[in-house]
């Protein structure tokens, strides 16, 4: 399993419209993905503006290639990136197990 981490700057005045949209695009888009496990969302309290995406993913592939490369990816661009300040910034990340 891994983490998608998104940080998202959204245009200042359009918080309520994004997570309303948001709230569509996660509950019909990426149910429908291959490889898809949860979503979590968290809003900045310093940067009210910026959002952090936390999405699992079984696989990597499942995310850059999958998920990425299909029509529900741009299904979730048009539900969501109308709100975009800036290109989110992604990286992915795996879990250390002691």
């Amino acid at each position: 399993m891994i983490t998608e981490i998104a940080v998202v700057d959204i245009v200042v005045g359009q918080e309520k419209d994004f997570e309303t949209s948001l709230g569509v695009a996660v509950s019909t888009v990426l149910p429908q993905a291959k490889g898809f496990l949860s979503f979590n969302l968290h809003r900045g309290i310093e940067s009210p503006s910026t959002y952090t995406f936390l999405i699992e993913w079984n696989t990597l592939e499942d995310h850059t290639i999958g998920f990425r490369e299909s029509d529900l990816f741009l299904q979730w661009r048009a539900l969501i990136g109308k709100h975009f300040a800036s290109p989110p910034r992604v990286e992915h990340w795996e879990s250390i197990a002691f």
